[in-house]
């Protein structure tokens, strides 16, 4: 068994060589280039590799279809690559159930997200997407737009602030490190939904254009359900 990290701001699935190594996969030259994580320290990759098909948590729990993960020499902790799960499921929809930690996979053929759908004390809002990239973003109601990144243990993510003593420190998938400072709480509303004191991190260091990262820190409390064919995105309380 392999151990990889579901995250819906990646953007790019990943993989690393000794996984490659040791499930004897095929590899290629990359056709696309490789962006990703926070910082300016671009993810290094010049293979891809191509894979059939996963099993999770049982050999005969498959999920079908394929995706392309990128090659990497390392990643960060214990874990043997990442999964961006709008590539690697489509054309199916998925759930995070944080709380209960519950991955689910449906067939939007079946079963499909309505805005009349809403959960009690959840919302269903819109799936924006951003040109060239299927990440899950939705609109805040000041218009700004925030990247659901299940990837990440941040809270609410703010770029711009300034490199303080004592703030922590965070690596990124290309191996660049950035600043975050917890600073005063905030309210979030995404639709109908009303977050209230938020854990905020202010960063230094990050790429520019980083987005409003709303990372697991701000998530945990719900179960969100990602629905590719309707374009829409649910939240419901589960904790």
């Amino acid at each position: 068994p392999f151990v990889f990290a579901i995250d819906t701001g990646a953007g790019v699935s990943l993989i690393s060589r000794d996984v490659v190594a040791r499930a004897g996969l095929q590899t290629m030259k990359s056709r696309r280039p490789l962006v990703g994580g926070l910082t300016t320290s671009p993810i290094s990759s010049d293979q891809e590799a191509q894979i059939s098909g996963i099993a999770l948590d049982s050999r005969d729990n498959r999920v079908p279809g394929g995706f392309t993960a990128a090659v990497v020499n390392t990643l960060p902790g214990s874990i043997d690559g990442v999964l961006d799960p709008t590539e690697v499921f489509k054309p199916f929809g998925y759930s995070v159930d944080l709380p209960n930690h519950e991955l689910q996979v449906f067939d939007t053929a079946s079963y499909r997200l309505r805005v009349t759908d809403v959960p009690r004390d959840g919302a269903v809002v819109r799936w924006v997407q951003e040109a060239g990239s299927n990440r899950p973003f939705v609109r805040l109601s000041d218009g700004r737009l925030a990247l659901l990144d299940t990837g990440s243990r941040l809270g609410l993510a703010l770029s711009g602030g300034r490199e303080v003593r004592g703030a922590d420190t965070i690596h990124d998938l290309g191996g660049g490190t950035i600043q975050s400072r917890r600073i005063e709480p905030q309210t979030v509303s995404i639709g109908a939904l009303v977050l209230n004191k938020v854990p905020t991190d202010l960063l230094t260091g990050v790429a520019p254009g980083t987005p409003i990262i709303i990372g697991r820190g701000a998530l945990f409390p719900f179960k969100i359900t990602f629905d590719p064919s309707s374009r829409l995105i649910a939240f419901e309380p589960t904790e």
